[in-house]
């Protein structure tokens, strides 16, 4: 029983309600890995006040199913979910979740991983940081490229790969 799901959502999301739906039923699940990523109140060096996270509907849902065909083409997993906030979020907010299911731990670890890679670096969003400062738009990280270069990918070419 295979389950993948995308959500695109400004309201919160419960960890535990989300796992238990990605697990239900499914009696092969023998591992379930999940990583939530939250606002903080520093970045740069400089103090963050909100996290506003703009998304092109659609475009957005369709680019991550992509990434969860890929994951499921890498590795042996039986489900995974997305959920990505959008709107105004404060720090201490989850922005994402990803789980993934699979028969063992080193396959969900591994997707895990690799969806958060590629969630980084190629899902259309736009985020704008509240600062002392101002509002300024935050830029693609190296580090984030790098990341998803050590599955074979080049953040360059990754959209026309999935």
């Amino acid at each position: 029983m295979m389950r993948f799901d995308v959500s695109i959502q400004t309201e919160d999301f419960d960890l535990s309600a989300e796992i238990a739906s990605l697990r239900m039923g499914d009696k092969s699940v023998g591992a379930v890995c999940s990583f939530i990523g939250t606002v903080r109140d520093r970045n740069e060096g400089d103090l963050v006040s909100s996290l506003e996270l703009e998304h092109y509907p659609g475009m957005t849902e369709a680019s991550i199913c992509k990434m969860l065909d890929e994951a499921r083409n890498q590795f042996d997993i039986q489900g995974a979910k997305v959920i990505h906030r959008i709107g105004l979020l404060m720090p201490l907010d989850q922005i994402v979740l990803v789980a993934v299911t699979s028969a063992h731990r080193g396959q969900s670890f591994q997707a895990c991983e690799f969806l958060m890679d590629y969630l980084k670096t190629q899902a259309p969003f736009w985020k704008k940081e509240g600062t002392p400062d101002g509002h300024r738009w935050v830029d693609a990280r190296v580090s984030d490229d790098q990341a998803l270069q050590r599955w074979g990918i080049d953040a360059k070419n990754a959209s026309d790969s999935i």
